[in-house]
């Protein structure tokens, strides 16, 4: 996004590009696309406006996910992004082995194999050779700030996602890094700046010196550019997982660890986050089976369906579930079907399951932070907002239209130094809770925990 000095967007402009699965649980990317998609983006975005004028580069990115480089910062492999979940034994292990409850004290992480650590210590099992020719482990975000400006560095928000952050100290944790692993980057505030280098500037189509600010989490900032400022609000960000974040006045440590607590970037507070891994990709995917791929065909279809007359869907499609379970072991399960449903049926069953699940996260985190407004960003084809707001009994805000990209309008905020005006509540859609449909969803909330407990896994395998 092109943001100017008033605040407003003045273009924008994507990029896709491939996740690789080469094998169960496997979810890969090539540096080499993000960079393709860089530059496509960049390029267009110099079309509204030239980079002469650019007053700097903001970043905001994925987490956890992987990339190791070498001293030259060279991808040493594909990248491996936080829906590869093949490193669980060795989140375990290290989770465990170090006292997990002390581990989630001091980094505010219930650290799974989704963290950058365990996914190196998988690798220097399976594949030693990369891990030895490999100088830095990095994230998506610092990757691109290396390339960007020579220099490895990696801001506190995305350095939680590494695994050996300690949250208060704000440094990482000697104990909780093996021996062996590739050097881990300095870490440096969100506002960070270094210039851009001539290499990056030429091939970009930059200016040689433009600032380039390290920015933060996608989660953290696109809470910032949603316009949270005090504890109880919930930045509510729905792609392909949705994040759910709550703004608290105190990094509060849950003794159940079913929230992760993240240091915030660009307001006061601490963020405490769930992510619920399966929800904007598992959409998609059910439109592919039934739609066509179309998945405002397929959201079409829900919105002529009452929640209760759809079937149960348990919508953990990844396997597996972050949000407030925690849980690698959890599969989808749909149940209730008849002969009388259809494709509508089944999509108003699954978004009904994201949004009972998101209920449960979203009570959780009120009792941590205190009660607040939810500030919903994203959701694609489906609209979360009217069933959000009855089923939690909170008013939902949802941004101007032209100011959705919460996370890019949270970079462009840390690298103007926060200095362009925040979020105007008065552009905002506001949706109340209709409280007529509360027990209805309550309903369905019960259903949904005895499913749960009927149908997990631990459950399945204890079973006679």
């Amino acid at each position: 996004m092109l943001v100017g000095p008033d605040g407003h967007v003045l273009g924008r402009a994507s990029a896709g590009y491939a996740t690789s699965r080469p094998e169960p649980g496997a979810a890969e990317q090539d540096p080499a696309d993000w960079l393709t998609a860089v530059t496509a983006v960049i390029r267009r975005l110099a079309a509204t406006a030239s980079p002469v004028a650019w007053l700097g580069i903001g970043l905001s990115a994925m987490l956890p996910t992987l990339v190791l480089t070498d001293e030259a910062g060279e991808p040493v492999g594909p990248a491996l992004t936080w829906e590869d979940g093949r490193a669980e034994p060795y989140g375990t292990a290290l989770r465990e082995g170090s006292g997990a409850d002390e581990v989630y004290r001091r980094t505010g992480q219930w650290v799974d194999g989704r963290y950058l650590i365990p996914m190196a210590l998988r690798l220097a099992a399976t594949e030693p050779a990369r891990i030895k020719a490999a100088s830095h482990l990095l994230g998506a975000k610092d990757y691109l700030y290396r390339l960007l400006t020579g220099e490895p560095l990696t801001d506190p928000s995305t350095a939680a996602g590494v695994g050996c952050y300690d949250l208060l100290a704000g440094t990482w944790i000697p104990e909780l890094v093996p021996a062996g692993l590739p050097r881990l980057p300095e870490i440096g505030p969100a506002e960070s700046s270094r210039p851009l280098r001539p290499s990056a500037a030429s091939a970009l189509g930059l200016v040689a010196g433009t600032p380039v600010v390290l920015g933060g989490a996608d989660s953290v900032l696109g809470a910032l550019g949603l316009g949270l400022t005090r504890p109880g609000q919930v930045a509510y960000i729905a792609g392909t997982s949705n994040v759910i974040l709550a703004l608290s006045g105190t990094p509060a440590i849950d003794t159940s660890h079913r929230h992760l607590v993240t240091p915030m970037a660009g307001v006061n507070g601490w963020g405490l986050e769930m992510d619920l891994l399966a929800t904007g990709s598992a959409h998609h995917w059910l439109a592919g089976l039934l739609a066509g791929g179309d998945q405002e065909a397929l959201a079409a279809l829900a919105a002529g369906v009452d929640p209760e007359d759809a079937p149960l869907f348990l919508p953990y499609l990844l396997p597996g579930e972050q949000g407030a379970r925690w849980d690698p072991d959890l599969t989808g399960v749909v149940t209730g079907l008849h002969l009388g449903h259809g494709p509508g049926h089944l999509a108003r069953g699954l978004l009904s399951g994201i949004v009972t699940e998101s209920r449960h996260c979203l009570a959780l985190l009120e009792a941590a932070a205190g009660p607040g407004e939810i500030f919903l960003a994203g959701g694609g084809a489906f609209s979360l907002a009217a069933d959000l707001a009855d089923a939690t009994g909170r008013t939902v805000i949802r941004p101007d239209p032209a100011r959705t990209d919460g996370s890019a309008i949270g970079a462009a905020l840390i690298a103007a130094d926060r200095s362009l005006p925040t979020p105007d509540l008065s552009e905002r859609a506001v949706v109340t809770p209709d409280r007529a449909r509360a027990a209805g969803w309550a309903r369905l909330a019960d259903q949904h925990e005895a499913a749960l407990a009927a149908y997990s896994p631990l459950n399945r395998k204890e079973s006679p």
